[in-house]
């Protein structure tokens, strides 16, 4: 059955993703209304129309960057073998990510979470439960893996989640400021020798 969407719906949409790369690139303090109203071609009534304000269109920008990183996931671990593969999966989504989208300002949750801090709790909240989210779906993964007998059983699960998101983010945020991509490299490097120190062998 074929979706019927609104009008509405569609304006809503059309203005979150002719926007998702210029708050990306920009920030949320650095896009102005003036901004939004040129890329999207609409008036600022029309945008206002649809979202009670400028923040409110960035949460909305953030959740749409965000599902497309976490789409791109989900496709990947649909063909990973092992739960190595599986913990991969995220070290070459971003690398993936970090490669060839770039352009479009690289990963949100990184950028989100510098710019946002105190500033804007809202935001702040997006980006803490998105790293929250991915440090649990790492856990999940190292304990199956565990259980599967391909990891070892002393494994601090947590730490190594936290150890390879840190990693990930921090090889993206090097290898932005620096425009050196063997900085990312070096930290998935090291991502996989993390890894392979947990395999049973």
């Amino acid at each position: 059955m074929e979706e019927i969407i609104s009008k509405a719906d569609r304006t809503r949409r059309f203005i979150i993703e002719t926007t998702a790369s210029l708050f990306n690139k920009k920030g949320y303090a650095g896009t102005s209304m003036s901004d939004l109203t040129s890329a999207t071609g609409l008036t600022k009534g029309s945008i206002y129309g649809n979202f009670e304000n400028k923040e409110d269109v960035a949460l909305a920008v953030f959740d749409y960057n965000h599902s497309m990183i976490l789409t791109e996931i989900r496709n990947r671990m649909n063909t990973a073998q092992t739960f190595r593969d599986k913990l991969m999966v995220y070290a070459d989504t971003y690398d993936h990510i970090a490669k060839h989208c770039f352009s479009d300002g690289g990963c949100p949750i990184l950028n989100t979470a510098i710019e946002a801090d105190d500033t804007n709790t809202m935001l702040k909240d997006r980006a803490a439960r998105a790293v929250i989210r991915w440090q649990k779906s790492i856990v999940e993964i190292i304990n199956s893996g565990i259980t599967a007998g391909e990891f070892k059983k002393d494994t601090d699960t947590l730490l190594l989640a936290t150890s390879i998101i840190a990693l990930i983010e921090g090889g993206i945020m090097m290898s932005r400021v620096t425009d050196d991509m063997n900085a990312l490299g070096r930290a998935i490097q090291t991502v996989a020798h993390l890894i392979e120190q947990i395999l049973i062998k």
